[in-house]
């Protein structure tokens, strides 16, 4: 097949990952009319339930690689797979988006210097590669937080620090690996855009959602973001911006903060693949982020991104689930004529583990996060 040939159904698709996402991603290309390849050494993968062939085998194997190698595109649900696999799945199908880019993802160092060459701006920030990386001109970035340069994610791999004293023991804490320190600045909001580009000419972004996390994982994503039309659009641009300074290939996320009385913008990290903050997208927009994952490591062109209703989605994490491992009372959340509930088919719970969502339509944003907000309280811990 010829690089530039649309792939159609019914062609053979797979992922690499079998989680959440990998999951939306299977619904989305079956409804499609493609078939599904799900590799992920889980054997209850949520993703498989979807999926007309899981490969149930670690993310290099050869075997597993080779078999998935076969499939027409390759994509991934995860930024901490082997970019080394996605490169040698590249080097006998399409792949999108490329290892390159996934490895810029998985280290803050790098994915920092990417953003800055894109003449964004991020946090103040130095890297801490060794102990003797902690000078007296390291108290220029405190208070900070100390993060590792590879899997965090979550609020893991962060710990908050606001002398030098803290910020060694920090860094001992952390093994000594590579880490970046951040200096706290004076952050108003979060919000995230998708970002879904094919090439330079072929390229849309969701609008911009107001993420409010709690315990470091993401509990609400509203849209529209309850900032200016100016604001927004800048990030828009921004967004778009570092994606045609990666090439990038793929739906991604760029994830900013807002500082400030100006509302300025600094971007945080980016993730290559669907994410948490566009679930909304399912039910709320003309198109969602898992077929437009679909269409782009098909060659084809990203679809209409235009938001239909203001929305709120919250996440439904484990921790409500009883004891005795039985669910919420779903109740409520179902009665309710403009909530969609969406569960991940995960066999166990467990605190902070991300179980489901819902996603609540509304005539505005607040009045979708108020109704989301007591819909989510009302998913009380069973006994």
């Amino acid at each position: 097949m010829k690089p530039n040939t649309p792939i159609l159904p019914p062609a053979n698709l797979g992922i690499l990952g079998g989680g959440q996402l990998g999951r939306m991603f299977a619904v989305a290309a079956k409804t499609m009319g493609y078939k599904v390849t799900v590799l992920d050494p889980d054997p209850n993968a949520p993703a498989a339930e979807f999926a007309d062939r899981h490969l149930c085998a670690p993310f290099d194997d050869k075997a597993a690689l080779n078999e998935l190698a076969q499939c027409a595109a390759v994509t991934t649900e995860f930024e901490n797979v082997n970019a080394d696999a996605m490169r040698f799945l590249a080097q006998h199908t399409r792949v999108s988006p490329s290892g390159d880019c996934v490895a810029i993802a998985q280290n803050r160092i790098q994915e920092k210097a990417w953003i800055l060459k894109a003449g964004l701006q991020t946090a103040p920030y130095q890297t801490v590669c060794k102990a003797d990386d902690i000078t007296e001109a390291s108290a220029a970035f405190l208070p900070g937080i100390l993060k590792t340069a590879t899997l965090g994610y979550d609020g893991k791999g962060q710990i908050r620090v606001k002398t030098l004293d803290e910020l060694k023991a920090a860094f001992a804490e952390h093994g000594g690996v590579d880490c970046v320190l951040e200096k706290m600045v004076d952050l108003r909001g979060e919000i995230s855009v998708i970002v879904c580009r094919l090439n330079n000419q072929h390229i849309q972004t969701f609008d911009p959602a107001e993420n409010i996390h709690e315990n470091g994982i993401l509990a609400y994503s509203i849209v529209p973001a309850r900032l200016s039309a100016d604001v927004q659009q800048q990030a828009r641009q921004m967004a778009q911006r570092l994606a045609d300074e990666l090439d990038y290939v793929g739906v991604l996320a760029v994830e900013m903060f807002v500082v400030g009385d100006t509302h300025e913008l600094v971007v945080n990290e980016i993730a290559p693949r669907p994410h948490n903050s566009g679930h909304h997208t399912i039910d709320a927009c003309v198109a969602d982020q898992f077929q437009q994952q679909v269409r782009i490591m098909c060659g084809l062109a990203p679809a209409d991104t235009r938001l239909l209703s203001a929305c709120c989605m919250a996440n439904i994490l484990g921790d409500i689930w009883g004891g005795d491992g039985s669910e919420p009372d779903w109740q409520p959340l179902q009665n309710h004529s403009r909530s969609h509930l969406h569960l991940y088919g995960k066999k166990s719970a467990r605190k902070g583990r991300k179980m489901g969502h819902f996603v609540t339509l509304a005539a505005d944003s607040d009045t979708a996060l108020t109704e989301a907000q007591q819909l989510h309280q009302s998913l009380s811990v069973q006994p």
